[in-house]
């Protein structure tokens, strides 16, 4: 009895042993996280888009003409002309408006005009001529020498022997990019021979932060004179735009424009042109909770911080 309890508990502990040695199949731990879906643009957004591509805008609840014109850098007496506005008070929800000139080629440089395509040739083709000399097709590096050969009209170069069909100008493709970079270089050079002062006299209690401070505030007493900070001429001056009451807003180049908020008193007119350090304002709290002014500079209609422009005080 005793042999038979041995091998039976000898037994028990061979398959405990047996199964503590055995490795367990463990199931594959599988990531079963679902990434957030993307959210693709609504037709509006994308409506939205290509009409800024085109320089036009769609209105919005809340908008205003001049208020628009501000954010584009615009004068609104243009937005008036370019969309045949009657009223300039009168602007709906979802209507499209342009922003843009309508000679600016879509606002970025795109050349919209037709491309003069050369007549079909329904002749045979000419036997192959074995003297070949300077052929305008000929693919060249980038240079200001050739863009300006590139560029000879037709008659005031040399001859290309017979007459043959008609070729399409390079210049026509090379002259649109050229010009824009000498309008932006033009403009930039305009931009660094503005010589800029500060507005008025005071301590400044709130500076520029994108996204929420457009500009600087300036504190001050009321009545204390504000002048224009470079020279220019108004191009708005009255209390149209929600927030910013009497505002004065003077253009300086066709890329740069300064904004005057909360005014007591203007004390210019539109269209007239300023000296910088000319009185153009007195400091006042409309449509503020405090006497103040509020300064902005806009480049391209995009708010940028005054400090780069304004010396240090």
């Amino acid at each position: 009895m005793t042999n038979k309890s041995n091998l039976l508990a000898l037994s028990f502990a061979l398959a405990f042993l047996s199964a503590c040695s055995t490795t367990p199949n463990q199931a594959p731990v599988v990531d079963r996280t679902v990434p957030p879906p993307v959210k693709p643009a609504t037709p509006s957004e994308t409506a939205q888009i290509a009409r800024d591509e085109r320089g036009l805008y769609t209105v919005k609840k809340g908008d205003t003409l001049i208020r628009i014109a501000l954010e584009y850098g615009q004068n609104y007496r243009d937005l008036v002309t370019w969309n045949n506005l009657a009223n300039p008070n009168d602007i709906k929800v979802d209507q499209v408006l342009r922003v843009l000139p309508p000679d600016s080629a879509a606002g970025n440089g795109v050349q919209t005009g037709a491309i003069v395509m050369p007549p079909p040739d329904k002749t045979p083709p000419p036997p192959p001529v074995v003297k070949k000399t300077e052929p305008k097709g000929e693919k060249k590096a980038y240079s200001e020498s050739a863009l300006a050969e590139l560029q000879r009209p037709e008659g005031s170069g040399k001859s290309e022997g017979n007459g043959g069909s008609i070729k399409p100008s390079p210049a026509v493709v090379a002259a649109p990019p050229v010009a824009a970079a000498a309008a932006s270089s033009a403009a930039s050079a305009e931009d660094e021979k503005l010589s800029w002062m500060w507005p008025s006299d005071g301590r400044v209690i709130a500076t520029f932060d994108e996204g929420k401070n457009k500009g600087v505030d300036i504190a001050g007493k009321a009545g204390q004179q504000v002048v224009a900070a470079g020279a220019g001429k108004v191009m708005y001056a009255g209390s149209g735009i929600r927030g910013y009451g009497n505002l004065v807003i003077v253009k300086h180049s066709n890329s740069l424009l300064s904004a005057y908020a909360h005014n007591r008193t203007i004390v210019v007119k539109e269209g007239q042109s300023v000296t910088k350090g000319q009185m153009i304002a007195e400091m006042g709290d409309s449509d503020a909770d405090s006497v103040k002014l509020h300064f902005e500079i806009r480049q391209q209609g995009k708010p940028v911080d005054p400090s780069r422009f304004l010396p240090n005080r």
